[in-house]
């Protein structure tokens, strides 16, 4: 199957070169997604938890956008800020990847887009 980049509402390209949703060969490629609010596009209050959180729904709703739900994604890659936070950002990683997660890479950074101290891209299969 052909590179394909769904053109459906909620994976609207935004302001800067890149597609929210790429898919090619049955796997579905998300951009990274950090803790901002849709709605607002501001990184949510409330430190790594709240943002873990509402990077992960992030994830949940360019997922469902095209069909696929947190039991299709087959490989994570996490990026955190301060890699101290590593086990406030797996508590709440665990509550969306309940039984038999994907495979994961965690990598410490020094600075992440808008201030975000968390970021994750993900893979999914059809």
């Amino acid at each position: 199957m052909p590179k394909q980049v769904p053109r459906l509402p909620g994976t609207e390209p935004g302001p800067y070169p890149f597609s929210q949703v790429v898919e090619a060969n049955g796997f579905v490629f998300l951009a990274g997604q950090v803790g901002d609010d849709p709605a607002s596009g501001q990184l949510v209050p409330g430190g790594i938890g709240a943002e873990v959180r509402q990077a992960l729904e992030n994830v949940g709703r360019l997922l469902r956008t095209v069909g696929l739900d947190y039991g299709d994604v087959v490989k994570a890659t996490c990026y955190l800020a301060d890699f101290d936070e590593f086990p406030a950002m797996n508590a709440v990683y665990r509550e969306f990847f309940v039984s038999e997660p994907p495979t994961r890479a965690t990598v410490g950074v020094t600075r992440l887009a808008m201030g975000c101290r968390f970021e994750i891209e993900v893979m999914a299969a059809r």
